[in-house]
C-alpha cells in the first residue's frame, strides 16, 4: 500500500478522482510554462475543497520570496514542493511559506545523483526522486521520463521519499518492486494529453498502487 500524490490536479473532476481513490497528496503546479499551471484563485479554490482530505501541495520551480508569500496567504498550501535549482538555504528560507514543509525534488539518472540527498535532509521533511529532463525539455518534471528505478533499492533514505517520472497504472507494480518505495508521484501518466487528467487513469493508477481510499492525511 502506497502514498500517492496526484500531480498536476487542474480541475474538479480530477480532485474528485483522487480523494475517491485515496490520494494522500495533490500537486498544485506553478509554473508558467508547464500545461498543469494554475493560477493562485484557481488552486485556492481547489486546495479549500481538499482541505482535511488530501494534503496540497504547491509545486514551484526556483520562486522568489514575493510569490511564496502570496501563495502561502491564497493557497495555503500543506507542503511547498521545490522543483527547480533551490539550494538547501533557499530550501531553508521557503519552508516557513508552507504550513507542513518542504518536499525537494532531486533528478536521478545515476547511482552517484542520490548523493545530494544528505545536504537536503536538514531542511526537508520530503525527498522526491524524479527523472532527470531529457534533453530540450523545458519542463523540469512531468515529462514523462523514468530512470531506473533499481538505483533506489536498498537506498537509506534521510527523509521519507517519493518515486517521479514515467509512472502510469500499467507500471506501477514493477516500479514499487524495483526501487522498495513507498510513496509515489504520478503526473502525466494519468492524463489523456498534456495537463489533462483522466479520471479513469487516476483511479487506476490509485487501485494498482494500493491506495486506500479510506486513507486520511498523517498531521506528522
Amino acid at each position: 500500500m502506497a502514498d500517492v500524490k496526484i500531480c498536476g490536479v487542474a480541475d474538479d473532476a480530477a480532485l474528485d478522482a483522487a480523494l475517491r481513490g485515496g490520494a494522500r497528496f495533490i500537486g498544485l503546479v506553478f509554473f508558467p510554462k508547464s500545461p498543469r499551471h494554475l493560477s493562485l484563485e484557481r488552486a485556492a479554490s481547489l486546495a479549500a475543497r481538499a482541505r482535511g482530505r488530501v494534503e496540497a501541495v504547491a509545486v514551484t520551480v526556483n520562486a522568489d520570496d514575493a510569490f511564496l508569500a502570496a501563495l502561502s496567504q491564497t493557497v495555503r498550501p500543506d507542503y511547498l514542493q521545490l522543483h527547480g535549482a533551490e539550494s538547501p538555504v533557499r530550501a531553508a528560507a521557503a519552508r516557513p511559506f508552507a504550513l507542513k514543509g518542504v518536499i525537494k525534488s532531486l533528478s536521478v539518472a545515476t547511482p552517484a545523483d542520490l548523493s545530494e540527498a544528505a545536504a537536503y535532509a536538514p531542511v526537508s521533511d520530503w525527498l522526491l526522486f524524479d527523472a532527470k529532463p531529457p534533453p530540450g525539455a523545458t519542463l523540469p518534471g512531468g515529462n514523462g521520463a523514468a530512470f531506473d528505478w533499481t538505483i533506489l533499492k536498498g537506498f537509506k533514505s534521510p527523509r521519507p521519499w517519493l518515486l517521479s517520472g514515467g509512472l502510469d497504472a500499467r507500471n506501477v507494480g514493477r516500479a514499487l518492486t524495483a526501487s522498495g518505495a513507498s510513496a509515489l508521484d504520478v503526473s502525466s501518466g494519468v492524463e489523456s494529453a498534456p495537463g489533462v487528467k483522466d479520471p479513469g487513469e487516476i483511479l487506476a493508477f490509485l487501485a494498482a498502487a494500493g491506495a486506500n481510499p479510506e486513507a486520511k492525511p498523517s498531521n506528522s
